[in-house]
């Protein structure tokens, strides 16, 4: 009997958590051009969160070869750009938008990529390069991202979803010594971002612009029956959808604030239609309070400064209901009623977010001014936000002048006792508990926030290749709240040269 030839083995199926689906490529060509990325010449790992893979219901060995499946190319050559998984499909979306309130014109994913939308134990989640090369959206840019604007994005993607802020993720960052000039020569790097959607106001007001109604209708409907299903039944569901955006942002806003958190570029291509915090650039935590603090040294006239920025998003939800104006045949009325709660829902959410951080249990008439007087406090010496508020946590009333730590912030002594003895007489109204206001503070004040010369100092051990310190600091930015002593010195004040750090567009 001659002996038959083994067949060779099937290949494995993908696992089931990587079954990937298409739903935004099915609006069709007029949304993205389709192409692959150009991949990193001899890529390494970067960083990585395994947070951010498990809640795609990744395993901890997921960069691991065979991951994937058989034959399957390893985690580190797809994301850096050098080789899909089975289902993938690489594309470049197009957007419009206005930049510093100034019209833009087409706009576009300029250097990422869309992969496909995995089915996630926290619902559909897309993954998406950033740095993956050229698109035909790059005007003139070569695509790529650096290493220093990848870390940053990262791990304050990452330290932003542990303090609970809605927020696009970062599953990892791969770099190459292939090199980049932005200010100066740096080398490149590619960081994959992780969202439910990474639909922008500036898709809408792309179609609009040119005058595309079919394409208009479509993105609308895709993100109503995908996003926002409810506002599917209402009598316009239009209008319910731009409401419902409209109070997402205003809650998102109102998060940004009370964490000290400034984004730098709000530009209407930079706002999340899910009202995620996206597009980490020229961003920056607030070290001392200034209401009036730029972090983004491009924005010469101060548009997106720190308490500018309610406002700002404000402005930017009226350019998204003008792009959605031709869908409600021009119902300039019934638009602003669906913007008009945006300042009752900032009020509202900033006031919650900030007697979380006071401590207090009960709502009371007299809390906007106790609040308002205490950021105004703060802002008159520039006293550091966070520290501030952690320092909060342990005052006493009984002990006003020795508890904390948080009076010896103050050189006005006389100024922050003023006002202690009003925000004691306000914990005795409500019976306020010493211990158990102390333990609620501390999950709503951060001990740790990615402030930039923690991240700075990451960025600078990264660039001679040592990675080790982005993933400690990583480590300790999921943890924001917890005591953590072992790190006391990244809770501490920066040190001075960090405010000569300079974060711009590029950044």
């Amino acid at each position: 009997m001659t002996a038959r030839p083994l067949s060779p083995p099937a290949p494995a199926a993908a696992p089931a958590a990587l079954r990937w689906t298409h739903r935004f490529a099915s609006l069709g060509p007029a949304f993205f051009t389709e192409m692959p990325p150009a991949g990193l010449p001899e890529p390494h790992w970067v960083a990585w969160s395994d947070d951010c893979a498990a809640s795609l219901g990744w395993p901890a060995g997921w960069r691991e070869p065979g991951f994937a499946g058989a034959g399957a190319p390893p985690a580190l050559d797809v994301f850096s750009g050098r080789a899909l998984w089975p289902g993938m499909r690489p594309l470049a979306s197009v957007y419009s938008g206005h930049q510093f309130g100034v019209w833009a014109g087409q706009l576009g994913d300029g250097r990422a990529l869309w992969l496909g939308e995995l089915h996630t134990p926290a619902g559909p989640q897309e993954l998406q390069l950033k740095g993956g090369g050229r698109t035909p959206y790059s005007r003139m840019g070569d695509g790529r991202a650096v290493l220093r604007s990848s870390i940053r994005e990262f791990l304050c993607s990452e330290a932003m979803h542990h303090l609970g802020v809605p927020t696009t993720r970062a599953l990892c960052v791969t770099g190459s010594a292939l090199p980049v000039r932005r200010e100066r020569i740096e080398t490149a790097a590619v960081a994959t971002r992780v969202a439910p959607s990474f639909i922008r106001f500036g898709h809408f007001e792309h179609f609009a612009h040119h005058g595309l109604p079919d394409e208009l209708r479509a993105l609308a409907d895709h993100v109503i029956a995908h996003h926002y299903p409810a506002c599917a039944e209402a009598e316009r569901p239009v209008l319910a959808l731009l409401g419902a955006v409209t109070e997402r942002t205003a809650r998102l806003m109102a998060h940004w604030q009370a964490v000290g958190f400034a984004h730098g570029v709000m530009n209407t291509d930079n706002m999340s239609i899910l009202g995620l915090t996206i597009d980490y650039g020229p961003f920056g935590f607030l070290d001392g309070f200034d209401p009036g603090h730029i972090c983004n040294h491009s924005d010469e006239r101060g548009r997106y400064a720190f308490a500018a920025q309610p406002q700002v998003a404000w402005w930017n939800l009226h350019a998204l209901a003008q792009a959605l104006a031709p869908l409600v045949d021009d119902d300039v009325d019934a638009l602003q009623d669906a913007l008009s709660p945006y300042p009752a829902t900032f009020s509202q959410a900033m006031t919650g977010h900030m007697r979380a951080k006071l401590g207090l249990l009960q709502a009371e008439a007299d809390d906007a001014g106790l609040i308002d007087d205490w950021l105004r406090l703060l802002a008159a010496e520039r006293v550091d936000y966070t520290i501030a508020h952690r320092r909060l946590c342990d005052w006493r009333p009984a002990a006003p002048h020795a508890s904390g730590g948080v009076r010896d912030l103050f050189i006005d002594r006389a100024a922050f006792d003023a006002w202690s003895a009003r925000y004691a007489a306000r914990l005795d109204h409500e019976a306020s508990q010493d211990a158990d206001r102390a333990a609620r503070m501390r999950r709503a004040n951060p001990k740790f926030v990615l402030r930039n010369h923690l991240a700075q100092a990451a960025i600078e051990r990264a660039e001679q290749g040592d990675f080790a310190e982005t993933m400690r600091l990583l480590g300790v930015l999921q943890r924001p709240f917890d005591e953590q002593p072992e790190h006391e010195a990244d809770a501490g004040f920066p040190p001075d040269w960090a405010r000569h750090i300079e974060v711009s567009c590029s950044s």
